[in-house]
């Protein structure tokens, strides 16, 4: 190898390195969203049982929520941040069932208005993944503006109701959103090193992996599509947008209710 070469061999070397740090980091964040997906998938492979599967899987997500507590993977101020998800996501679900956008199919006891009390926790997921990240890897923002990202991720969860009866607002949010965020850094560690990106690019790559997730949760049978009831089809690529839209309102929650301080966000990234 030539001498000019081994500078770049090593920036190779360092690059691969730091990005498997950061996929180890990445699935440590999404520990209890990988345990809940894999729980859901293991119950599909249950024998017949004298109880539903929905009712075991809200026991095992209950019992994994403790679990999670106990080892640390969430502290108590992380927790409280993810029931109040849990229960804005069952609200969610009730009216997307209602208005047959999803649906449950199996039968259970803990069935409200169609709704199993364990959808909560698709939602505590991903609020769980916020948090853990946010600890992690050392989250910092830049020029946040709190009250304009706070006020369109608002807009667009409302949205996600109102499009029923209006016209659907989501490209004039996504818009929107873009320009809340226009100029705001998130800053991240990967070992040693800090990196930053623009949060609205986070949002968009966040939004990726959990549609990635939804055909694996919509496989293992959390869900199903109306065009998945008569046997599985991949999920639309259309929910990738929606889910990159969705994902910032789980973003401001954990900010307001679980930002440890101000200097949180006026360090530099």
């Amino acid at each position: 190898m030539r001498h000019e070469d081994r500078p770049i061999a090593r920036g190779f070397r360092h690059g691969f390195a730091q990005l498997v740090r950061f996929g180890v980091v990445q699935a440590r964040a999404c520990a209890f969203a990988g345990a809940l997906l894999a729980g859901i998938g293991a119950s599909r492979l249950l024998p017949p049982l004298p109880v539903a599967r929905y009712d075991l899987v809200l026991v095992y997500g209950v019992l994994l929520t403790l679990v999670a507590r106990r080892v640390g993977w969430e502290t108590r101020r992380d927790t409280a941040v993810i029931a109040v998800c849990h229960v804005l996501g069952l609200l969610f679900e009730l009216v997307k069932v209602h208005l047959g956008s999803w649906s449950y199919p199996e039968d259970a006891l803990t069935k409200i208005a169609g709704v199993p009390l364990y959808g909560g926790f698709m939602y505590a997921a991903v609020a769980s993944y916020v948090c853990r990240a946010r600890r992690l890897m050392r989250l910092r923002y830049t020029r946040y503006r709190a009250a304009a990202t706070t006020l369109v991720a608002a807009a667009v969860y409302l949205n996600f109701f109102t499009h029923h009866w209006i016209p659907d607002l989501r490209w004039p949010l996504a818009v929107a959103m873009t320009a809340a965020t226009a100029g705001t850094w998130v800053g991240f560690s990967v070992g040693a090193h800090r990196y930053r990106m623009p949060l609205a690019l986070s949002f968009v790559l966040i939004g990726f992996f959990l549609w990635v997730a939804e055909n694996a949760a919509t496989y293992a049978g959390a869900w199903s599509y109306p065009q998945q009831l008569g046997g599985w089809q991949p999920v639309p690529l259309t929910k990738f947008g929606a889910w990159s839209l969705l994902i910032s309102v789980t973003f401001v929650l954990v900010e307001h209710l679980g930002a440890a301080g101000r200097d949180r966000r006026a360090g530099r990234p």
